[in-house]
């Protein structure tokens, strides 16, 4: 005897939400991440990662995590490294009562050669993605790179977007933090013996305070680092 067209479209969406959950059971953790788009890390306070420094009167610490090494890099589609950019993981933590501004700074990484390099742009970055022979800056030794072609995809666009460290300002008790892409294509160790400076921090009343060193030996002779 013929079944009711409700009882057969019921049975039919229980078998099939059944069969949803029993496949999403033995996925393994990145098929379920893969069609996420970019998560950027969850920063924690400036002063618990190793290479940071610290202002206690004006009560602002600055810290740089550098993403140096394949499991770090695995947040992101893009692989960085193969283009000869280095993601540097900027955080700020406002630990006073009033805001700060960060919507000035300006950051270098000054290597143990001296060579001084700011984050690279947006546009820096797509014209990089899309055309791997384009140079931001020269390159004094030739490194070979892995050939890829083709503009980026709006996925890799929109990764960019978001990892980056864009904030304005530090509330009080609070952090900000977001990515620098900084190009050390052509550098052997970029760094060893380098230190993140930043300028441009500046208090409630726009006072610019002392510019920031950060060694990035700090965090290469971390315990564990290695």
């Amino acid at each position: 005897m013929p079944q009711p067209q409700w009882k057969v479209r019921f049975c039919a969406l229980v078998l099939a939400t059944l069969t949803l959950l029993s496949t999403s059971s033995i996925l393994p953790p990145h098929a379920v991440l893969a069609s996420k788009s970019f998560v950027r890390p969850v920063a924690q306070p400036a002063r618990s990662y190793p290479a940071h420094d610290e202002h206690p009167d004006d009560k602002i610490v600055i810290a740089a995590d550098p993403y140096d090494n394949p499991e770090k890099e695995r947040i992101f589609s893009i692989k960085f490294e193969e283009h000869g950019f280095l993601p540097v993981f900027f955080v700020v933590t406002n630990d006073g009562d009033q805001p700060v501004s960060v919507g000035n700074i300006e950051v270098t990484l000054i290597t143990r050669n001296r060579s001084k390099l700011t984050p690279l742009s947006s546009e820096d970055l797509y014209r990089r993605l899309a055309n791997p022979q384009a140079q931001t800056r020269p390159s004094p030794i030739p490194i070979p790179r892995k050939s890829v072609k083709g503009a980026i995809t709006e996925k890799q666009r929109d990764e960019i977007e978001s990892s980056q460290f864009a904030a304005k300002a530090v509330e009080p008790h609070s952090t900000q933090s977001g990515f620098l892409f900084f190009d050390v294509g052509g550098i052997s160790e970029p760094l060893a013996a380098a230190n993140l400076d930043v300028t441009g921090v500046a208090d409630a009343k726009g006072q610019e305070l002392m510019f920031f060193e950060i060694p990035m030996n700090k965090y290469l002779n971390a315990p564990g680092k290695h």
